[in-house]
């Protein structure tokens, strides 16, 4: 199972991105899936998940600003990034769970069992 994720790139601040995922080798749509991102230095850190039937949740950080959306149809995974900003520079990764996760598992790395390659957003001030 390969999650490819894709859509990042070097922007300026205020400008807008929009992050995709889509898994190779079998479909994720009844399980929960999410983003997070990692800066150079720092820990990955949870960004935005889509639990199950429309039940978000988000970082305080993203939130407002960020949307998370999934397309089973497509069995793709989205994040609209509006309003960027330079500490929103990272490398983006796409997660999946192994099921359905409630909402304090899902900000959670270990609760996720497949991870893909991950995406990098510059954001230049």
């Amino acid at each position: 199972v390969q999650l490819q994720a894709s859509g990042g790139g070097l922007v300026q601040a205020g400008d807008s991105l929009r992050l995709s995922c889509v898994p190779s080798g079998r479909t994720f749509s009844g399980n929960s899936m999410g983003w997070f991102r990692q800066a150079p230095g720092k820990e990955r850190e949870f960004v935005a998940a889509y639990r199950w039937r429309g039940n978000l949740n988000y970082a305080d950080s993203v939130r407002g600003r960020f949307t998370i959306s999934r397309d089973n149809a497509k069995n793709t995974l989205y994040l609209q990034m509006n309003n960027l900003k330079p500490e929103d520079t990272a490398v983006y990764y796409c997660a999946a769970s192994s099921g359905t996760l409630i909402a304090s598992q899902a900000p959670r790395v270990e609760a996720y069992s497949y991870w893909g390659q991950g995406t990098q957003v510059t954001v230049s001030s």
